[in-house]
């Protein structure tokens, strides 16, 4: 709709500098012709063309102005359709993500019994779904453990001297982290090596 209005602004203000234009010639040659013979008349002409000029230069400006106040405005709006689509999913994915832990604790946990195992392996399946629809949608875990630590990807919350292990190195993870495309929905919560 905004678009439509200024695109109808933009083809007014052409015509109006269209018309303006034609009008300043038809009123300077008008004006010339009836009292050229006079030369007070032609400087008094030659200022009028003076002024007109300067005025049709002043709303052709104008008509530039608004013309590229429209062609930012359009740019910003698809800039932001464009992050809107990109993230659309990351509400779904921070509430969905403490569900995920939940099964991958639950996973950990051995069964005995053959029941047991049966709801095992559905939860797994459960899971695998989960974390393949996520994955559709752009979001990936943050490979941590052995990896050197970095702010924008880990949050620590423990640092430990550790043999034979460079410092800044991750050496457990608490926590997954998750990114959704490039933008890190949550850091992973990591042990560092000193």
């Amino acid at each position: 709709m905004l678009a439509e209005e200024k695109t109808t602004q933009n083809e007014e203000l052409e015509q109006n500098a269209s018309e303006l234009q034609e009008e300043v010639v038809e009123e300077v040659f008008e004006e010339v012709q009836a009292e050229f013979s006079d030369e007070e008349t032609l400087k008094a002409a030659e200022s009028k063309i003076a002024e007109l000029e300067a005025k049709l230069e002043n709303e052709a400006n104008r008509y530039l102005r608004l013309q590229a106040d429209f062609d930012n405005s359009r740019r910003r709006a698809r800039l932001d359709l464009e992050a809107a689509q990109t993230y659309r999913a990351q509400s779904l994915v921070v509430d969905l993500l403490p569900a995920i832990d939940n099964f991958e604790r639950a996973l950990k946990m051995e069964a005995t019994e053959e029941q047991a195992q049966s709801l095992f392996t559905g939860m797994e399946m459960v899971y695998r779904g989960l974390l393949e629809a996520l994955k559709k949608e752009g979001v990936e875990a943050i490979e941590s453990v052995g990896s050197e630590f970095d702010p924008h990807l880990h949050q620590a919350v423990m640092q430990v001297e550790v043999e034979g292990t460079e410092p800044n190195i991750v050496v457990e993870e608490f926590q997954k982290g998750y990114k959704l495309k490039d933008r890190v929905i949550r850091p992973a919560m990591v042990k560092v090596s000193q």
